[in-house]
């Protein structure tokens, strides 16, 4: 009877470790799924003038899309390194940068004096109530998205270290291509 148990049990954790494995899998999918599409909050451009993320486009051309903040200095050191190559970038692909302060409205003043003084020809917005933010389910900025023609978040990247940027843009290139981006890009 003891053997019986024994096989029982064996049957028992390598049918629940497979039911496991299954569910982790498609949960992932899932996940991904969810966030395939840019969602919808509002956010202010630096003229105070109201949008939806969701009308957010590059007429069928890849956008890359940096949740940042004028205290991040990660944020500010990425920022800038794509700054050096952006009109080569818009050049070759015709990719276009977004990028979403989440400053709070205490910060939010400070945006467009730190943005026109650093120079950046992107399309700035803020994220006040940091709601796109949540949507996104950003935890760390710098926050990097890379969106394809379709409006699809085709990858994405938290952090950055000096030539995260060159990785980007190679990727940037696949996008524009039409070429699709592997899952362990992500």
């Amino acid at each position: 009877m003891n053997v019986f148990l024994l096989f029982y049990s064996q049957t028992m954790k390598k049918n629940f470790l497979l039911l496991l494995s299954f569910a982790l899998f498609h949960c992932a999918q899932a996940q991904d799924a969810a966030f395939s599409r840019i969602p919808d909050a509002q956010v202010k451009g630096l003229d105070g003038k109201k949008m939806q993320t969701a009308d957010l486009s590059n007429n069928g051309k890849p956008m890359v899309i940096s949740m940042w903040a004028t205290w991040c200095k990660p944020c500010i050191r990425e920022l800038n390194a794509i700054s050096d190559m952006y009109v080569d970038w818009q050049d070759e692909t015709g990719v276009k940068l977004i990028a979403i302060s989440i400053d709070d409205s205490r910060n939010a003043t400070k945006v467009g004096p730190f943005v026109h003084g650093a120079g950046w020809e992107y399309e700035v917005y803020i994220d006040e109530n940091q709601d796109f933010k949540r949507l996104l389910n950003v935890n760390t900025i710098p926050h990097t998205f890379l969106v394809n023609g379709k409006g699809e978040i085709v990858w994405q990247h938290n952090g950055y270290t000096a030539g995260d940027e060159d990785e980007l843009y190679e990727l940037i290139k696949k996008v524009a291509a039409g070429e699709p981006l592997s899952r362990s890009s992500h």
